[in-house]
């Protein structure tokens, strides 16, 4: 990659009169057109999420960006990157509106949105100095480390690295996790920038003796860089582990079931007992399949979140149908249920229910979700929406869900858990042979939110070398293989039931081992970007107060 590849003068930050070599009129002439490609580049990105699924269009977003910012001033570089946010994150979260109204859905889109309106910024700053195309991938891992712990906990849904559902640059998740991924898309779509930058520089510069062969040189390098990256990803794939659910370790027979509900909305358990009976139905269906032979006796079942929203310990005939279920098909049962307490709080809690000893070991849910599960300064937001006094707050459980189920030892990770790369990791360390994700898709309908989701499980397969078992009340259940390929998958508000056997795998990926260090080291690149161009442009200060 050769240095300052793509700027002027070999990358460096210019002097301060060229600064202002751009006509005034010319630069407000073309400044739309920035515009107009940082809202085409959101719109792209959004694209190569689920369930569109063009997963190869993502580095075009950071490439769009990019070139819309290159060489600007970082006011100009927050605008660009607010308006690429929009773009983004407006049509991404889309269905978090779809049963409360645009303001929620909008006000979050914003808040998202001004954290790439600052990565904007910074990419337009750093956007001069040599090899700035690496600094921009590490800006954008520094800005989705930011956006993914600041404020309510963070919200990391629509990072880079969970557009990658197949592809070269997936492999990249048992080296480094989603971040490494996030890093190699944006890297992808900065070099492409940079060669596309330099390949226009060369045709302008067609009539100048003497400039444009280094241009094309210059251009030929960064397409070959360009290419680079995903074939590093391809023989990344090679120690890792193929399709097979059950390599890599002694096998248990999981059963995953889906028993979908009486609606969908905010709504769907307005019969609580009758998405229970669901639930129960499906289970009592597979034990009869198991007996006539035309499936295997399950050693365990995974029932999804909420499938008992009646507390069975303080209601007998919730837990006398849950008892029957696991005793028809003589199987420990991984229910979802919502239990009262602690106090006012209601808790979000997996139990595993013994045919022969009932209620056993939980987990409780660790990082509620704001607005949706527990409402902090519920004054204020009710003075937005009266929706908020519909959610009962949830008690955050304090241990990660590491579970013993009929002999097998699962992970458990309740709905948007799966999004947090901590939470995920915590289940592994503690010596998780396969992953759950227990979900509740129903309050979002028949949106993208189910396939976006799913897209999060297959590239923690892949992360950790781990089967991962999705149960969804209403759908998309799924079973995903450790290389995150998708074994079997269910169709939204659709009654399914699979049964898989499953290897409980004990190996380590590097991304395990490493944990949270590719994260930390790749946001240092961008801060260590912005410390050099602060450096240089206070040498440059200096410089011009001597001459006076």
């Amino acid at each position: 990659m050769p240095a300052g590849a793509g700027g002027p003068v070999a990358g460096t930050l210019p002097p301060p009169t060229q600064a202002a070599a751009t006509p005034p009129a010319r630069s407000a002439r073309r400044f739309p057109w920035r515009t107009l490609l940082a809202a085409a580049g959101g719109f792209v990105l959004v694209l190569a999420f689920p369930d569109s699924g063009l997963s190869a269009l993502a580095p075009l977003g950071p490439a769009a960006l990019a070139v819309a910012v290159r060489g600007r001033r970082v006011r100009s570089g927050v605008w660009l990157g607010l308006v690429f946010g929009l773009g983004f994150f407006v049509p991404l979260l889309s269905w978090t509106g779809v049963y409360v109204g645009p303001l929620p859905w909008l006000a979050l889109a914003v808040w998202e949105a001004l954290h790439l309106a600052l990565l904007g910024g910074a990419t337009a700053l750093t956007s001069r100095l040599p090899l700035w195309p690496v600094w921009t991938a590490g800006l954008w891992v520094a800005d989705e480390a930011v956006r993914g712990r600041f404020v309510l906990g963070g919200f990391p849904w629509g990072r880079l690295g969970f557009s990658q559902t197949s592809g070269p640059l997936l492999s990249f998740a048992a080296y480094g996790g989603v971040p490494l991924v996030s890093f190699a898309v944006a890297l992808t779509g900065a070099l492409l920038a940079a060669a596309a930058i330099a390949l226009r520089r060369a045709w302008r510069s067609a009539d100048v003796p003497g400039e444009r062969g280094p241009a094309l040189q210059a251009a030929a390098l960064l397409v070959v860089a360009v290419l680079a990256v995903p074939l590093a990803g391809m023989l990344a794939w090679l120690p890792l582990p193929g399709p097979s659910l059950t390599a890599g370790g002694p096998t248990s027979t999981v059963a995953v079931v889906q028993g979908n509900v009486p609606r969908a909305g905010l709504d769907f358990n307005a019969q609580r007992r009758a998405v229970l009976d669901n639930h129960v139905q499906r289970t009592l269906e597979l034990a009869q399949d198991v007996v006539s032979g035309d499936r295997p006796q399950p050693d365990l079942v995974i029932w999804p979140e909420n499938s008992s929203d009646i507390d069975p310990y303080v209601n007998g005939d919730a837990a006398r149908q849950i008892e029957r279920a696991a005793r028809a098909v003589d199987a420990p049962i991984l229910v979802g249920a919502i239990v009262n307490g602690p106090g006012r709080f209601i808790s979000n809690t997996a139990i595993v229910w013994d045919p022969l000893t009932g209620p056993g070991d939980t987990y409780v849910k660790r990082h509620p979700v704001p607005l949706g599960e527990y409402v902090p300064a519920r004054g204020f937001f009710r003075f937005f929406s009266s929706d908020v006094d519909r959610v009962t707050d949830q008690h955050a459980g304090s241990k990660a869900g590491v579970l013993d189920v009929g002999g097998a030892r699962l992970g458990d990770l309740i709905c948007f858990e799966v999004v947090y790369d901590g939470l995920v990791g915590d289940v592994v360390d503690g010596g998780a042979g396969m992953i759950v994700v227990q979900t509740n898709n129903a309050t979002f309908g028949h949106t993208d939110e189910s396939a976006q989701q799913l897209a999060m499980s297959r590239l923690r397969a892949v992360e950790f070398g781990r089967t991962v078992a999705v149960a969804a009340t209403s759908g998309i259940s799924a079973v995903v293989a450790p290389d995150g390929s998708v074994v079997r998958q269910s169709s939204l508000f659709t009654p399914a039931v699979f049964v898989e056997d499953v290897a409980q795998r004990s190996s380590t990926t590097v991304a395990q081992r490493v944990g949270a260090a590719p994260e930390w080291v790749l946001t240092a690149v961008g801060a260590g970007a912005l410390l050099a161009v602060g450096l240089q442009r206070t040498a440059l200060r200096r410089r011009g107060s001597g001459r006076r």
